[in-house]
């Protein structure tokens, strides 16, 4: 009798902890520790996962997403953006790999503005401009962060205090990723203040459909809706001009090559590094921005976004100085589309506006949908 009470025991414990194993295998969000801070602060990493293969892991450093694996047509999963394993070399300076970009995205030319009469001068960090929230954004900042119940999905927050790189008013941001069984990727933006001050939100991932960095993008085939783009001057920032794209090396209205006109984009004998003003937005309701296919892996990528724009961007600055999972990454070898408002619109009043009162929420949704053909 022992000895048969010993034997269901043990069996009790095996299929109990087969079930374990099992339900940790599709756990839809796995926390991990992913490093460290000089100040001694963890990193969280946050992995997503769905019955579709796809996997998404996000850092609480910067509100990163550092890593989305797909299957090709092959069945075979891979990396399909740039970034890192380890949180040393987001530490030690990259170009936005991933980054939670903000207070505001892209350029606000001599990183001045003015609003109800009072000037403000933000740090400049690229050449004259500021870019993408200055010196210390918020992708260079520690974000608390908690899973969401019953699903693959992660709620970030950060607070960022008045005068934060010459901002005004404390701000509070909420950033949620969810990893849905349609292969969504989906980024919700939340954010209130106490002053008014300007906002730009947007995700700075580089996306390689292919091999995630491991070659060029100028294969990929880009549609992007829409009709118009900014012209901008020598610094980068917008001559304020809506410029249509017909008869351009900047019309991707309908399906071309990333690199079939690369080498003749005007002003920029790199690449492509330019706003482009969606048609038919309507604010707060989602638009088709773009949509990306890689032939080879037969890989496609959807952006819906509430924003009015979307900056393309070419990886015209990688050099080959960094390298993670295999790939040295080089100039082409990734391209962004980053949701946005226009560049430098506090400054430009032709351009919507980008001014969060106190008792206003402000709201941004951008999804990112993939399949196979």
């Amino acid at each position: 009798m022992r000895a048969f009470l010993a034997v269901a025991v043990l069996l009790t414990l095996v299929i109990s902890g087969s079930r374990s194993a099992a339900a940790e295998e599709n756990m839809p969000v796995e926390k991990s520790t992913f490093g460290k801070l000089p100040d001694g602060r963890e990193v969280e990493q946050y992995t997503l996962s769905n019955g579709g293969g796809i996997t998404a892991k996000i850092i609480t450093y910067g509100a990163i997403l550092t890593s989305f694996e797909m299957r090709d047509r092959q069945g075979k999963r891979g990396e399909v953006t740039l970034g890192f394993d380890s949180l040393e070399p987001y530490l030690m300076g990259h170009p936005y790999f991933g980054a939670t970009v903000g207070r505001f995205a892209n350029r606000i030319a001599k990183g001045r503005f003015t609003i109800d009469g009072a000037e403000y001068q933000l740090a400049t960090n690229n050449g004259p401009n500021h870019l993408h929230g200055g010196v210390k954004g918020f992708d260079k900042a520690p974000w608390k962060a908690e899973p969401l119940d019953g699903g693959a999905g992660v709620k970030l927050t950060h607070v960022s205090p008045d005068g934060d790189e010459g901002y005004p008013g404390k701000l509070s941001v909420t950033v949620v990723y969810t990893l849905t069984d349609d292969n969504e990727l989906r980024i919700d933006y939340t954010a209130t203040t106490d002053k008014t001050t300007p906002i730009n939100l947007t995700n700075h991932t580089y996306w390689n459909l292919a091999d995630g960095g491991k070659s060029d993008v100028l294969g990929h085939v880009l549609t992007l809706n829409a009709d118009r783009y900014l012209p901008v001057d020598a610094n980068l920032i917008p001559t304020g001009e809506l410029k249509s794209v017909r008869g351009t090396p900047m019309d991707f209205t309908m399906p071309k090559a990333i690199g079939e006109r690369i080498a003749q984009v005007p002003g920029e004998p790199n690449g492509y590094d330019h706003c482009y003003v969606l048609n038919q937005h309507s604010p707060g309701k989602l638009t088709l921005a773009a949509r990306v296919k890689e032939p080879t892996s037969g890989r496609v990528m959807e952006i819906f976004t509430t924003e009015p724009a979307i900056q393309l961007y070419t990886g015209n600055f990688l050099d080959g100085s960094l390298e993670s999972r295999g790939a040295v990454y080089k100039q082409h070898h990734a391209f962004c589309l980053e949701a946005e408002h226009y560049p430098d619109a506090v400054n430009q009043p032709t351009f919507p506006s980008v001014l969060l009162q106190p008792g206003e929420t402000y709201r941004q949704t951008t999804i990112h949908k993939f399949r196979i053909e």
